[in-house]
């Protein structure tokens, strides 16, 4: 059953407003293109035990309305950390503070909005309760276009929760002026951002434009998942299916670029194909569906497209490949295999169900080939061969690596990438220092006690 929408204007001081214009945008089903709503366009006194309660707070309420919301985990625990330490010398004491940098953009994607909003929203206040000081990190989000409710709902129960007015704001719009005011306004001191590289190339130099602001950047990537000729099959194959089909292949550490040793080739690529023709495809609320629509018409004729660029590099298109009837805007789970690393297919970022499978020989083979990116966000290794997976773990270029599995996440883990995968890392209690500047103290300390 479809929830109610609840709220579709703009959240702003924890009050309902509609845009200055009066202007709004549709936010359409993916499972048949329906409109679902129409949406308007366009805590500073609190220490940190209270802050802790009202996080705390928010995550019962999104485990209250869980049926909505499908998802939650919480930062909670990265409040009331230690912010400091101290140096004596005699002649003089010294320590550090640790204070919020002020104002913050949190400019989230289509893909994951509960995850990135929870994220983002949970580090910058748990970033004003972390240094024990009265002032705080407040925050203006800017949801992607095609998924705003879930920000809005989320908004409501942090004002339910207690969370003072302004200390959270929810601004809808388009990446071209609600983005781009974000990125461009002098008095927003830190920009994080998640989604393409091209973009955030964009907001990286907007962000020095007017005035010097911190920025945090997740790009995506084209992660490569490397299966050797000892793996453990029955783990391997459903691990790279989960790997690459997640969420349809929207998701930026998806295995895209899947590298199986020669030895077990040719059986590998067999049971991959019987995996992905065996994903059950469906709308998404039917809990039983493995595989929805893409996002919108737009991402699927994109993802199409790559498709059909792949047939005529020569790739060997093994099942999938095509739009799945004409309501709604899903493909076919996509195998191809004897994809080479020149082919577009295996360098671009697809976002889309579309598995590419390459041959190797040895180790330091597919470690070349796997790094031959502009990306490194994520890579994988199935073997039971302990020395290769630490090989493989020391020089792969990627922020995460997983070791016969691929994709568990906690929380405590930081996580971001390398080269154009992004700048910064978020979860972790590290990422607290992107939202927070650091003073030293010094004072001079009284002669002849």
């Amino acid at each position: 059953m479809t929830p109610k929408i609840k709220y579709t204007k703009l959240f702003i001081d924890n009050e309902w407003l509609n845009s200055k214009s009066g202007k709004t945008f549709e936010t359409r089903s993916p499972a048949d293109g329906s409109v679902i709503a129409k949406v308007a366009e366009e805590w500073r006194l609190m220490d940190a035990s209270e802050r802790g309660a009202i996080i705390n707070k928010f995550a019962n309420l999104i485990e209250r309305d869980r049926e909505y919301l499908s998802y939650f985990f919480i930062h909670s625990w990265l409040l009331n950390k230690d912010s400091f330490f101290s140096i004596t010398d005699g002649d003089f004491f010294t320590y550090t503070l640790k204070q919020p940098v002020g104002v913050c953009g949190l400019i989230l994607p289509w893909n994951v909005p509960i995850i990135m909003f929870i994220s983002k929203v949970c580090t910058a206040l748990a970033a004003g309760s972390y240094c024990f000081e009265l002032l705080g990190c407040t925050v203006i989000v800017k949801p992607a276009e095609q998924t705003p409710l879930t920000a809005l709902i989320l908004a409501s129960l942090l004002a339910e929760a207690g969370l003072p007015k302004g200390v959270i704001n929810v601004v809808n719009g388009f990446g071209e002026s609600a983005g781009v005011s974000l990125t461009h306004h002098p008095d927003i001191a830190m920009i994080s951002f998640t989604g393409s590289v091209k973009v955030g190339k964009l907001i990286q130099q907007a962000a020095g434009a007017r005035n010097l602001k911190r920025v945090t950047l997740e790009l995506g990537g084209k992660s490569p998942l490397v299966i050797m000729n000892d793996a453990d099959l029955n783990l391997a194959v459903p691990f790279a299916n989960f790997g690459v089909f997640v969420n349809q292949g929207q998701a930026c550490l998806a295995a895209s670029r899947l590298y199986v040793q020669s030895g077990i080739y040719e059986k590998f690529v067999e049971e991959a194909v019987k995996h992905a023709k065996n994903l059950k495809i469906g709308r998404p609320e039917d809990p039983n569906t493995q595989h929805g629509p893409q996002v919108g018409e737009v991402m699927m004729n994109k993802v199409l497209g790559y498709i059909e660029k792949g047939k005529k590099e020569g790739a060997k298109l093994m099942t999938g490949g095509k739009r799945i009837g004409d309501t709604g805007y899903y493909i076919e789970p996509t195998v191809f295999a004897d994809v080479t690393d020149d082919m577009i297919i295996a360098k671009d970022e697809i976002f889309g169900p579309v598995q590419c499978i390459l041959k190797f020989e040895t180790l330091d083979e597919v470690l070349e080939r796997a790094n031959n990116t502009e990306f490194g966000l994520a890579a994988g290794i199935f073997t039971k061969d302990l020395t290769t997976a630490l090989q493989f773990s020391k020089h792969v270029e990627a922020g995460n690596v997983w070791i016969n599995t691929y994709l568990p996440f906690a929380p405590q883990a930081p996580f971001g990438g390398f080269k154009d995968s992004g700048i910064g890392r978020e979860n972790g209690l590290r990422c607290l220092e992107e939202y927070l500047e650091v003073k030293t103290v010094t004072i001079a300390q009284p002669k002849n006690f």
